[in-house]
Parts: structure tokens; C-alpha cells; sequence
């Protein structure tokens, strides 16, 4: 079997202890007699399987009890527009930062539904290189929700502080971070991510919602976008992506039994810190995130040059260092370096940077 690095911003590499479980129990889930791709979500079988998935959750992340934890589908593309439809009613505005695309497609999805919403803060003018700094006194005071991307994936840049938005509840896309590392869920209303990229396979979304917040949807809304129908019927309004489920438990699981979110990022901070250290003790590539706002899990740089990035990509890829070429919208490199990024995966990309900044000279 020759695994490679997949330094894919998502889909991204699993876990191996979860690839190995999965695999073993694929066929056969227990004493069930067949595979959590083929169960009833309502059937005694997975009904253990997505309560122990949200229980995993809450200790893992520490979710107080008056949030509701939703596994829902959609991608967190269609949460930019389940948000306002969801929040918007609680006052009418909403306020954006927008520190990169998917903020940004965010923002835009709020405005196309004519909704009083504003940016009050981006750093587009300098190519996303950091993120915003906001005050409370940014935030209009009568906001139904501020809207943040904690951790911007194609630029690699992530809020080192968790915006103070008072009495405004703050919303944040965690899709890249999600599970990387401790956050303090009372300091959100509503955190959103795909699983795509830390979690589990495409296919699952989360959303742990304050209780409080769920009475001002829409009433116009579509009833697969309303938070509070799904959080009545536990995520089983319909059939929810079940064996998605099912693999993000297991990856619950697996760091649970590493130590959980200490250890986790401790884990992250040590491989983020190799590269970033590498990147900046160099003058061949160039690290353009503003060092207080890189990101622990998505890693960009660049040569300098177009023709030498795309070599650079492709004799990576060709050294079983796969997915480094940078999003089509920024170009250069990006290497995500999520939770089941080995160590020695990013010593063998930083080994390979050397090599290949020795044998390309720069014009």
C-alpha cells in the first residue's frame, strides 16, 4: 500500500486508525449484520451510532447544554444562506467581516436576499493577508448576528482573537479549524463547518446553534434550511449522511483518546511551526500571511515566479506530496496541514523545499 501525503484543502487525509476501523467495519457494523451504509437512521442500530457521535462532540469541544448540536447536509455553502434566513428576524440587519472568498460568498448570499446587511470590516484592498481587526463599536448595536470565517482556507489566515460583538450574536464559519484545537463555544451563537476538511468525508454539516436564537426564522423560509425543525427532530427530519456521521464519531473518538483538544493543537502548533520556521529563516519562498494571522491549518507560499510553482506542484505531487498547488483564485502553493497530517508528513514537504530551492535557481 503507498499511502502519499494529501495536503488536499479538502477532501482531506483521515486519520489512518479511522480508515483502518471504518474498513474493518464496513462490511459488518457490530452484531448488526450489515453496513452503517445500508441501516434505517431510525433503526436501534444507528440510533446509538449519531447519539454517541453528538456526546463525543459535546465533550470534545466542551458545548454547554443549551446548544444544540444539528449534523445536517447541504455543505456550509448553503448555511450562508440558512443564516440569515434563520437570524435575520431577530432584528432585520446583519452585519459581515469579510476576510477572504467564503466570507465573502457569505456576505453575498445575505445581500441577494435583500436583507439590511453591511461589511463592516475587509482586508480585500490587501489581498486577504490578514484578518480584520474589529471593535464592538464596528458592530451596529441592533445587528442580528456579526458574521466571521475563523479560519480562511485558501488564503491561510485565521482570527488570532475571538471578536468581542457584545450583546450581538456572533456566527462563524470554523469549516478549516473546526476541532484543531480548544475554542470557547459560549463566545459564539452559532458555529458552522463543513466536515470535509478536519472531520469527516464530504457530506456533513454541523451547526451548534444557541438555543435562543432559534425562534426568528423566516417564516417564508424553506423548512430543510430551519434550524429549529431539525433541532426538534435531532437531525432526522429526513434522512440525515448517515455513515458521515458515523465517521465523524470515529474521528471524535480518536482524538478523544489522543488527549482531545490540548493535545491536538499541540500537535498542530508543532507542525505549523516547522514549516512557518522553515519559511522564515529563507528568502526562496515567500510567506505572504501577516504572522499574526496565519493559520495553523492552512499554509500558503509562493516562488516568486508562476512556471516555478507549477514545477514546484508537480514534482511534489510526483514525490508523494500531493495537493500543494494553491487555490486557482491566488495561485502558488498551499499545503493544509490538518489534524491527520502526520508530523513527518511536513518534515518530508520542508525536505523537499530544500531540494527543490537548490536545484531551481531563481533567475
Amino acid at each position: 500500500m503507498n499511502r502519499v501525503y494529501n495536503f488536499s484543502a479538502g477532501p482531506s487525509m483521515l486519520p489512518m486508525p479511522v480508515l483502518q476501523r471504518a474498513a474493518d467495519e464496513l462490511l459488518c457494523y457490530g452484531d448488526s449484520g450489515m453496513s452503517v451504509m445500508e441501516m434505517s437512521h431510525r433503526s436501534a442500530d444507528y440510533e446509538p451510532i449519531i447519539a454517541d457521535a453528538e456526546a463525543m462532540l459535546r465533550k470534545l469541544m466542551n458545548i454547554p447544554d443549551n446548544y444544540k448540536v444539528l449534523f445536517l447536509q447541504g455543505g456550509a455553502s448553503t448555511q450562508f444562506a440558512a443564516i440569515p434566513l434563520n437570524l435575520i428576524g431577530r432584528t432585520g440587519k446583519a452585519d459581515y467581516a469579510v476576510s477572504g472568498q467564503f466570507s465573502g460568498k457569505a456576505f453575498k448570499e445575505a445581500q441577494k436576499m435583500g436583507y439590511d446587511v453591511k461589511c463592516i470590516a475587509t482586508t480585500k484592498d490587501d489581498n486577504f493577508d490578514h484578518v480584520p481587526v474589529i471593535t464592538k463599536d464596528m458592530i451596529r448595536p441592533d445587528a442580528a448576528y456579526l458574521h466571521i470565517c475563523f479560519n480562511n482556507t485558501i488564503y491561510g489566515t485565521k482570527y488570532p482573537y475571538i471578536p468581542d460583538t457584545g450583546d450581538v450574536p456572533l456566527v462563524a464559519d470554523l469549516s478549516s479549524c473546526i476541532i484543531s484545537e480548544p475554542v470557547d463555544v459560549s463566545k459564539f451563537g452559532v458555529i458552522y463547518a463543513g466536515a470535509q476538511k478536519n472531520m469527516a468525508p464530504a457530506g456533513l454539516t454541523l451547526v451548534i446553534v444557541r438555543e435562543d436564537l432559534l425562534d426568528y426564522a423566516d417564516p417564508k423560509m424553506p423548512t430543510m434550511l430551519e434550524w429549529k425543525t431539525m433541532a426538534e427532530n435531532g437531525s432526522m427530519y429526513n434522512t440525515p449522511p448517515c455513515y458521515t456521521i458515523y465517521m465523524a464519531k470515529l474521528v471524535y473518538e480518536w482524538i478523544l483518546s489522543l488527549g482531545g483538544l490540548d493535545v491536538m493543537k499541540e500537535m498542530n502548533v508543532k507542525k505549523a511551526n516547522l514549516l512557518y520556521d522553515y519559511l522564515d529563516s529563507q528568502d526562496y519562498y515567500i510567506a505572504p500571511v501577516k504572522k499574526e494571522s496565519r493559520s495553523l491549518m492552512n499554509v500558503t507560499f509562493v516562488t516568486g515566479d508562476a512556471e516555478l510553482d507549477k514545477k514546484f506542484a508537480k514534482e511534489a505531487a510526483a514525490a508523494g506530496l500531493k495537493n500543494l498547488k494553491g487555490h486557482r483564485s491566488v495561485g502558488g502553493m498551499r499545503a493544509s496541514i490538518y489534524n491527520a497530517m502526520p508530523y513527518e508528513g511536513v518534515e518530508a514537504l520542508v525536505a523537499f523545499m530544500k531540494d527543490f530551492a537548490a536545484n531551481n535557481p531563481k533567475a
